[in-house]
């Protein structure tokens, strides 16, 4: 395997972890924590919270020192730092470690995509099925979160839910160091003095007009897709839990089909990826948004089989979305730019992601999950009403950076 594609492997399985440690807490807290803790669903979610602000908090500062220092020092310290702090969650014996604990994952989880997503497009003319890619391995990581999650409850107990991640992560981090030293003098991503010359080579195609209106309209769907890929992705393992009753007992069996669900759900990007690199853009979002609302409608008193099917539908049309945002961003910025508007891409999804949180938990504990699929289905219709704005004419690819 050649550097390039192997940096790129390295790349795809943080991605992965990335999403699998923010999601470990969701599958522990429905399905184990509220017996053992003696606490409901609605009241240890929000301890999940600071977690999640730092997640997107923390990307800005990341994706500057990326930008100033070294894009793959900074996956080092990834791998290295969200292992550690998986590790020390595990070592929580109160409601307040736990929220320590997850503090300390998000802090480190941050930097994965301001810095991680920007080597994925550098250099590259069609970004479209290579963010694709990246992002089934991110999906792929939130499938594994519930299903992992739930056989080693069952096995092992809620601690080696987060001890065996935070080891394979250590791992990983020190494998990709090695990666790195060994081809020092070569690295293919770089921050400072790097950036400033693919600056030069690659800049926006767009006006700086077209450039205000098309990041306003990023921002916006970036909001609202973040709450909807927060409500669907934490809340699916507890919607699961009261829904297939009769098809799942236990937690093995409801991470199962979260698994299934997420994972059939992560090829969605592949086939949006494809299409927005050869259709307009603007086109293919719409579809998308529609599909959304359309799903989440049909969704409201589902139950069983039925809903298992309609799950799997709506994961399918969240996210098939993120790919859609990230096309975005790579097309309008210059490369010196590109990590920190990722991270303010970011910083917008994981701030209201956090968020959403409490309100999932009083949304649950006040009206139960039927209304959170009205909510859904309401701001699926605002992205669909927002994507309709964008330049009719579709958003011109940049010119590709080489450093």
């Amino acid at each position: 395997m050649s550097r390039p594609s192997l940096n790129f492997l390295f790349l795809n399985v943080g991605h992965f972890l990335d999403h699998l440690f923010m999601l470990i807490f969701a599958t522990v807290a429905a399905l184990r924590l509220a017996e053992e803790w003696g606490m409901s669903y609605a009241a240890l979610i929000p301890y999940a919270t600071p977690g999640f602000v730092a997640f997107g908090v923390c990307a800005i500062p990341a994706g500057w020192i990326a930008d100033k220092w070294s894009r793959e020092g900074m996956m080092v310290v990834f791998f290295v730092g969200i292992g550690a702090g998986s590790i020390a969650t595990a070592l929580a014996d109160s409601p307040l470690g736990i929220a320590l604990g997850l503090l300390a994952i998000g802090v480190f989880a941050a930097i994965y995509h301001p810095v991680g997503l920007a080597m994925v497009v550098e250099g590259r003319d069609r970004t479209g099925v290579p963010l694709a890619v990246n992002g089934v391995f991110g999906n792929l990581g939130v499938a594994a979160a519930a299903l992992l999650t739930g056989w080693l409850i069952d096995t092992g107990g809620w601690r080696s839910a987060f001890v065996l991640p935070g080891a394979v992560s250590i791992g990983l981090g020190a494998a990709y160091a090695a990666f790195l030293w060994t081809g020092r003098g070569r690295r293919v991503h770089r921050g400072g003095e790097a950036a400033a010359k693919a600056a030069a080579q690659g800049a926006s195609a767009i006006g700086r007009a077209a450039f205000r209106r098309v990041l306003a309209i990023i921002v916006v769907t970036t909001a609202i897709g973040g709450l909807i890929f927060q409500s669907t992705t934490f809340a699916l393992p507890k919607i699961f839990d009261e829904r297939l009753a009769g098809l799942a007992g236990t937690a093995t069996e409801i991470g199962g089909y979260a698994f299934l669900v997420f994972a059939v759900a992560a090829l969605a990007q592949l086939v949006v990826g494809w299409l927005v690199d050869r259709h307009s853009l603007r086109a293919v979002f719409a579809v998308v948004a529609l599909l959304q609302a359309v799903f989440f409608a049909i969704m409201i008193q589902l139950t069983g089989i039925a809903a298992l099917i309609v799950a799997i539908a709506f994961m399918l049309a969240v996210f098939g979305q993120i790919p859609i945002n990230d096309v975005l961003v790579g097309r309008i910025a210059s490369s010196a730019w590109r990590s920190r508007l990722y991270a303010i891409r970011y910083i917008v999804t994981f701030s209201v992601m956090a968020s959403a949180l409490p309100a999932i938990a009083g949304i649950h504990a006040s009206w139960g999950f039927g209304a959170l699929f009205v909510a859904m289905a309401a701001a699926a219709g605002a992205i669909l009403a927002a994507v309709l704005m964008l330049p009719p004419g579709g958003v011109p690819a940049a010119r590709p950076a080489r450093a």
